[in-house]
């Protein structure tokens, strides 16, 4: 069986064990191997912690922890800063939780932060972005390739296979890289008579957007279609391509209020959303495991090697495609009646 297929496999099964859990009664649950002590906490660590894609991510993480009688912080800064980050990060730790779901904003920094965390005693599981070369335990994040697939194929399609396209980036997150490295290879390797005429960092930043692709549209007038691995740059593209009365179709990654707008007045084409609800979800069922190595007998050698057994590399949490049809259902507002 593909390795890739066994992991998914094995968090469906660990997630299907803990969505039992809701439906036992309170004493039956502290009855369970699968339940927390007393003030055994897990906190999710982010940044840019007001932006709203950490919504649906914690609403999925309160549901699992609250299933198994656990209690979950939100913690992060406000900031775009790795420094701001980590030092959030190390507030976390003193509060020594069991176990951090954690959102690095760049890969390698936090390499010495996570690793000592682990020989501290608190458990790390990485999502959306990661940091590969620590020792964190896995990782849960939708498909980067497919997604980068997904919008390749979509883009070369709807320009019959020939024409100009562009990418806005953000260097250093690992989840964005992968989207637009990926994006290019495919479309280099499978569609050779489309060319990159434009390629962009704005670091999620929609001013930053708004100008970059202002002057792509200024020296490419046959530009086509642009890809995005984010949101934020989204929101100032689309507003420098209506500026411009430009016909260039825009997909990007993740949604934000203003985009999802956007998609619904048929200005964005599509957006590629990671299932935010599943990814908080398994990411506090991953976390908890990790935690409770105890409960995992893996057939391996763990105890020679003395690393977790639940050390599954990576847990796909899938994605879904935003369109005009279908964007009533990600409103976040809605999605948060009666939370």
């Amino acid at each position: 069986m593909n390795p890739l297929r066994l992991n998914t496999l094995l968090a469906s099964s660990v997630v299907t064990l803990s969505l039992s859990l809701a439906g036992l009664g309170s004493a039956e649950a502290a009855e369970s191997k699968f339940a927390c002590e007393p003030g055994e906490t897990y906190i999710m660590n982010v940044m840019v912690s007001g932006h709203p894609y950490w919504v649906p991510v914690y609403q999925g993480m309160k549901q699992a922890a609250e299933a198994m009688g656990c209690d979950v912080i939100f913690s992060g800064t406000p900031d775009y800063d790795i420094t701001k980050q980590i030092a959030s990060f190390e507030q976390d730790l003193a509060k020594k939780p069991a176990g951090i779901l954690l959102h690095p904003m760049n890969a390698d920094p936090f390499i010495e932060p996570i690793n000592r965390a682990i020989e501290s005693g608190t458990t790390v599981v990485t999502f959306a972005a990661d940091s590969p070369q620590s020792n964190r335990v896995s990782y849960i994040t939708s498909d980067n390739l497919a997604e980068a697939k997904y919008a390749a194929e979509e883009i070369a399609g709807l320009l019959n296979e020939k024409g100009e396209y562009a990418v806005l980036e953000n260097p250093g997150q690992s989840n964005h890289d992968l989207r637009v490295t990926a994006f290019i290879d495919y479309m280099e390797q499978n569609f050779p008579d489309m060319k990159l005429v434009g390629r962009q960092a704005t670091n999620q930043d929609s001013s930053k957007a708004y100008t970059a692709v202002s002057s792509m549209i200024q020296a490419n007038p046959n530009l086509g279609a642009i890809w995005i691995p984010e949101a934020g740059s989204a929101e100032g593209a689309v507003a420098a391509v209506l500026e411009a009365k430009a016909d260039v179709i825009i997909m990007h990654a993740d949604v934000t209020p203003a985009t999802l707008e956007h998609i619904k007045a048929g200005n964005i084409h599509k957006a590629l959303n990671p299932n935010q609800g599943m990814q908080g979800y398994m990411g506090f069922v991953a976390t908890f495991m990790a935690a409770h190595p105890a409960l995992i007998d893996p057939f391996n050698d763990y105890k020679r090697t003395g690393f977790n057994p639940m050390g599954i590399a990576f847990i796909d949490n899938g994605f879904a495609v935003i369109t005009k049809d279908n964007a009533d259902d990600f409103e976040l507002g809605k999605y948060m009646e009666g939370r």
